[in-house]
């Protein structure tokens, strides 16, 4: 390229860089004013005393702009980018507080800000009871808790937890469980010891084995722990998620480490609202059947013969009599649905106890 052409070249990009400058002001004056019409929503929301945290609004404008997007913006990336909007325009309704099962860049923490942005007040709690208890006292508006995992199956103290507490679910979100190896070094070779919690260990056995058969294994209590104190050492690694590696100062060494690319864990959020229908939703309840012949089965009768779809049951000791248990249940559709109501009362005279947990949006895998 001769100076000519060189010099056109440069003419042009100056001219697109102006373009893109003056797309950049339309947008931001736009959010600007989306955000402004937000607040006046906001206030008639408050009004009516209904919450600002609506997923079905906010699943609707999502499949309308994957409907109009006509490319090249990525769906993933036009995800991501509205989440962050809506996360703004809901914090300006009303500053939204979440405590999650932290430290920051844990999977639940990854979780909430799927359900929330990044505009939102984000409080890590060391333990999924005091999630809980920030949300039943009124000093968080909502909590995000782990509930299951494909491979190792339900999270028993969440399950545990809805027994003594009021709080309802909300809404859940399902979230691909990739684990990757962060450290301060840019080889593998280099690492000796690998931090990480006793599960990803566990999900990632046969990539350790097969490339750091040496190294020294070391428990944390959460894989975000473990990024912490690989980021404060040599020759460590620390088993995580990408995330964590921008939090912390880590390189990425290797991405999907773990033994089985189908991991999945359920979050669920929990807090005080009653959502309204949506045509796709879940309902979850919990109940603790009477010492009597065929008592589940006839408690489980009425869903078989309403042809609800049921896609869980679990089962827990009530800790209150020996040998005593509550069961957990969800089945699809929403407790205004006559069909999921009558079914409801028809199961209540078999159950020693009976609780709605919640009737909520149901997440797509």
């Amino acid at each position: 390229m001769n100076d000519t052409e060189s010099n056109q070249a440069e003419n042009k990009i100056s001219q697109l860089r102006l373009s893109i400058n003056e797309i950049d002001e339309s947008i931001l004056n736009l959010i600007n004013k989306r955000l402004l019409i937000a607040k006046e929503i906001g206030e008639i929301k408050r009004g009516k005393g209904r919450f600002v945290y609506d997923k079905s609004r906010e699943n609707q404008v999502m499949q309308r702009l994957n409907t109009i997007n006509k490319g090249p913006f990525k769906p993933q990336a036009l995800h991501q980018i509205f989440t962050d909007i809506i996360s703004a325009s809901r914090e300006i309704q009303t500053p939204t507080r979440i405590s999650y099962l932290g430290p920051e860049a844990t999977f639940t923490h990854i979780a909430a800000m799927e359900f929330f942005g990044h505009s939102s007040t984000y409080i890590p709690q060391t333990g999924i009871r005091d999630v809980f208890f920030d949300v039943s006292k009124g000093k968080c508006d909502y909590g995000v808790v782990p509930v299951e995992n494909s491979i190792e199956g339900a999270i028993n103290h969440t399950l545990d937890l809805f027994f003594e507490s009021d709080l309802t679910i909300c809404a859940e979100k399902y979230l691909n469980i990739s684990h990757a190896v962060l450290s301060r070094s840019s080889r593998i070779d280099d690492i000796e010891v690998i931090y990480s919690h006793p599960q990803a260990l566990a999900q990632c056995r046969g990539w350790i084995r097969k490339n750091l058969p040496n190294a020294v294994l070391s428990e944390c209590n959460s894989t975000a722990h473990a990024a912490l104190k690989a980021s404060k050492e040599q020759k460590t690694a620390a088993i995580a998620n990408s995330e964590a590696a921008h939090i912390y100062g880590l390189q990425i060494l290797e991405t999907n480490i773990e033994d089985h690319a189908n991991n999945i864990t359920r979050f669920l959020l929990i807090g005080n609202d009653s959502p309204c229908p949506t045509g796709c939703d879940r309902t979850s309840i919990m109940f603790v059947i009477s010492h009597v012949p065929g008592a589940l089965f006839k408690i489980l009768e009425p869903i078989a013969e309403s042809g609800i779809n049921m896609s869980k049951m679990e089962s827990r000791p009530t800790k209150h009599e020996n040998w005593s248990y509550f069961f957990f249940v969800d089945f699809d559709g929403h407790i205004a649905d006559e069909k999921i109501k009558q079914t409801i009362e028809r199961m209540k005279p078999y159950c020693k106890y009976i609780k709605l947990l919640g009737s909520y949006p149901r997440s797509q895998e």
